[in-house]
């Protein structure tokens, strides 16, 4: 069986991948790897965490003899490099953390690969970014593969370092690799640090529902099992030292899908319609909040025919549901009794 790196699939898109890939291709064995943070969820794999081809492995891609060491040990013939610090806001208090992590965590997967793997060999290292690194949009215009850099918070910048290593690699060393940055994404088991999750944890407590500025940027919207979807096109069709934009085609104003998901809510809830947004709180900007992100996935739709399956409209409907269905998991994760819970959970199966 081809062994198959997933880094971070315990967050939020890499244990959808992780779903999406151990189902579809039993004849691949995945190994998991994520260090467990805040936001790595084992509960977010239950149900493939006993699959035959699957196996999870704790550690930190920071440490760079045990990346090492797991190259070796496993020959992997590809990665699929999704552990990242992803949010802007924890950026701004720790950025030592994403520079860490994102970029030098991305080197030792690099140099682990390019060490282990025999050029003669077929393999794949598919580094897996997001739209902020090409920075702020104007009222018009989109994000193309061939858009320059011009990332606005440590986040982003941490990003965009990790993929100009990446595609280093490539004309430097031949490694065989392949790139995505993609749109925001909403769906099931996201961290309620997000906005859509935030805001849906909030309007059912009736807690504050903070908005920065006046809500005016404006974000592209990507189911993420759309997403999950793309990152298979791409690893099996993709062209190697490309770059292929992932878009969900839905620009929507940050105040717009707060009072949408109100409305939403007051419906199943029962409430009085507007009764939600009465908990609308707008609060001081975020540091370097870039303004409009849009992307144009032409080069995925026609080289590869992938296509969005959702709308947002439906997308958020089903998040919604999801959340409200799972009113446990949200509990644990908004507590801090996941951690220990999971803990305990990971030493069981160790056993």
């Amino acid at each position: 069986m081809k062994k198959i790196l997933i880094t971070g699939g315990a967050g939020f898109i890499g244990s959808h991948l992780l779903k999406l890939l151990i189902r579809k291709y039993p004849d691949y064995h995945m190994v998991n790897l994520d260090k467990l943070t805040y936001a790595g969820n084992l509960e977010n794999l239950k149900s493939i965490e006993n699959a035959s081809n699957y196996t999870f492995v704790k550690g930190d891609i920071v440490i760079r003899d045990f990346i090492q060491k797991l190259f070796e040990e496993h020959q992997f013939y590809a990665v699929i490099h999704l552990a990242a610090e992803s949010h802007v806001d924890r950026s701004i208090l720790a950025p030592n953390e994403f520079i860490e992590t994102n970029i030098l965590g991305t080197f030792n997967l690099l140099h682990a690969a390019k060490t282990t793997w025999n050029e003669k060999d077929e393999h794949i290292f598919y580094h897996v970014s997001t739209d902020e690194v090409f920075g702020s949009l104007g009222e018009s215009g989109y994000f193309l593969e061939t858009s320059s850099y011009d990332p606005r918070s440590p986040y982003s910048a941490s990003k965009a370092s990790s993929d100009h290593l990446v595609r280093a690699y490539f004309h430097t060393y031949n490694l065989p690799v392949k790139i995505s940055n993609c749109s925001n994404n909403y769906g099931p088991y996201q961290f309620p640090e997000k906005l859509l999750p935030l805001m849906i944890n909030n309007i059912k407590n009736e807690k504050p529902l903070p908005v920065y500025g006046r809500g005016l940027n404006v974000r592209d919207w990507l189911w993420v099992e759309d997403h999950a979807a793309a990152i298979d096109e791409i690893f099996h069709r993709g062209s190697f030292g490309e770059t292929y934009n992932i878009g969900g085609k839905n620009e929507w104003k940050n105040i717009d899908i707060v009072t949408k998901l109100c409305q939403i809510m007051d419906q199943k809830l029962g409430r009085e319609t507007g009764e939600s947004a009465g908990l609308i709180t707008y609060v001081k900007d975020r540091a370097g909040h870039d303004q409009r992100y849009a992307i144009d996935p032409s080069k995925l739709e026609n080289d590869l025919g992938w296509s969005p399956s959702l709308t947002f409209e439906e997308g958020l409907e089903k998040t919604v549901d999801w959340y409200l269905e799972n009113e446990e998991w949200m509990n644990r994760v908004t507590s801090g009794a996941y951690k220990s819970y999971y803990e305990k959970q990971y030493t069981k199966r160790e056993a």
